[in-house]
């Protein structure tokens, strides 16, 4: 598992083994950066289940595990290794994730409750809604999940099955506490289902059941308090013929359009002039082609000089990284954007075309 960075409180925290800690509002950082490697826990399945769960909730999850599975993540080139959870979603070895889960990997390997393994492949995925659609290719049947035909109602028990803590396709049990929550970060999803549960890592692409055995959402992030502690989970929801069920079973594939560049945590919107204050810029991205650049350091890696500062975009005035990702993620892959900022105190102008971010390796 990868070392996690406390910065301030309380904070955004995607749930892959691959997680990134993100600041709380107005706090910094604003491009996840690349994976760390780490290594894959090898646990095999309990013989009983967690003692505290109600009989009703036991019964739902007994019946439900089966589905679910433990998802590894590989990219070959990094030797980086993340581990999250994934559920079937009919017989013939269709599942959904997180898309951060995959995001960043090549090679993807489920591992069931009975112990086996098999490869898998991306298939489909929306990285703004953070839903990946994967295939495994032997054959079947697999025990698999419904999905709601109906949106979710605020105050119903929900349960989760995830990898969290060690932990192989364990449950966590809550509520659904709110619809349409807001993240604070623009590089979040959006919309998302508000949950008491106290999700964490691993538990990232796992499936949220409703009473009925039905999936209402795929786990995405948490809200942790200044101490680590999860405060409130959230999950995409996810009902079964919905537009993103349906472009995901067709194959769509739609990536975040990026530019490049890597923002400064600590400095973000305090400079004299505010904006998003670049801290690196991705070899061979639209931003380094168009001389963009981020922080001078001298030969001992101490920084000398502020790296660029983008005030706008497209006209729009950006106070700060969060302003910069908002008003990039209006444009899709291909468009191009105006983009300018300072240096030194002069104001310089770039023009940048968005290029998919599975395509910069770098960030």
């Amino acid at each position: 598992m990868s070392l996690l960075r406390w910065f301030r409180m309380p904070a955004l925290l995607l749930l892959s083994l691959l997680a990134y800690v993100l600041p709380a509002p107005g706090s910094g950082l604003a491009v996840l950066g690349g994976p760390q490697a780490s290594s894959v826990p090898q646990t095999s399945a309990p013989q009983v289940p967690f003692p505290t769960l109600p009989q009703e909730t036991l019964r739902l999850f007994e019946r439900s595990r089966s589905a679910v599975v433990r998802l590894g993540s590989l990219d070959p080139g990094s030797m980086a290794m993340g581990l999250g959870t994934g559920f079937f979603i009919s017989p013939g070895g269709e599942l959904l994730t997180a898309y951060h889960v995959v995001s960043e990997g090549q090679l993807f390997q489920v591992q069931t409750l009975g112990g086996q393994r098999y490869p898998a492949r991306l298939v489909a995925f929306d990285a703004a809604a953070d839903v990946a659609l994967l295939k495994v290719d032997v054959p079947g049947p697999f025990p698999y999940l419904n999905l709601s035909p109906r949106p979710p109602q605020v105050g119903e028990g929900v349960l989760a099955i995830g990898n969290s803590g060690g932990d192989f396709l364990q449950p966590r049990e809550g509520k659904l506490l709110r619809l349409e929550a807001a993240a604070s970060r623009a590089d979040f999803p959006q919309g998302t289902l508000e949950m008491d549960a106290r999700l964490a890592p691993g538990d990232s692409g796992g499936p949220i059941i409703n009473g009925l055995g039905q999936v209402i959402g795929v786990v995405s992030y948490i809200r942790v308090d200044e101490y680590g502690a999860t405060e409130t989970s959230y999950a995409i929801p996810t009902v079964e013929g919905n537009a993103l069920i349906t472009d995901l079973k067709s194959g769509q594939q739609r990536d975040r359009g990026v530019v490049g560049l890597v923002f400064d945590l600590y400095h973000d919107g305090l400079t004299q002039v505010p904006g998003g204050v670049v801290s690196r810029v991705a070899r061979g991205s639209p931003a380094e082609r168009a001389g963009l650049r981020g922080h001078v350091r001298d030969q001992t890696g101490q920084m000398t000089d502020f790296g660029d500062i983008i005030v706008s975009v497209q006209g729009v005035q950006t106070r700060n990284s969060g302003d910069v990702i908002r008003e990039l993620q209006r444009y899709g892959v291909g468009e191009t954007v105006t983009v300018r900022y300072l240096r030194a105190e002069q104001e310089y102008e770039a023009q940048l075309r968005l290029v998919p971010k599975r395509s910069m390796r770098d960030l």
